[in-house]
């Protein structure tokens, strides 16, 4: 509890560790994060990439012509650990 009496809200993923997968996932799954756009969001997606994830879901931007769009993918289940990213993401691919 912060010190006026709100929960503060503490992230499960250090920043260091989204901005790896971000990397990983948009530097070596672009056709990965376009197929889940195309599953999850709208199957006209042109283009997408992941721009956040938390313990809750993965967050990509897609791209429909010049429209950008935001898609929140749930996991599965929450998840807590870095390990268990990648469980979700091809659970999601697949």
């Amino acid at each position: 509890m912060d010190l006026n009496g709100t929960v503060a809200f503490m992230p499960v993923f250090e920043t260091a560790v989204v901005d790896a997968v971000l990397a990983h996932m948009n530097g070596d799954h672009a056709d990965d994060n376009l197929l889940i756009a195309r599953a999850f969001g709208d199957a006209d997606a042109e283009s997408a990439t992941m721009i956040g994830l938390d313990e809750n879901a993965g967050l990509w931007s897609y791209a429909i012509g010049s429209e950008h769009h935001e898609l929140s993918v749930p996991w599965s289940a929450p998840i807590a650990e870095r390990r268990e990213i990648r469980r979700e993401v091809v659970v999601l691919y697949d």
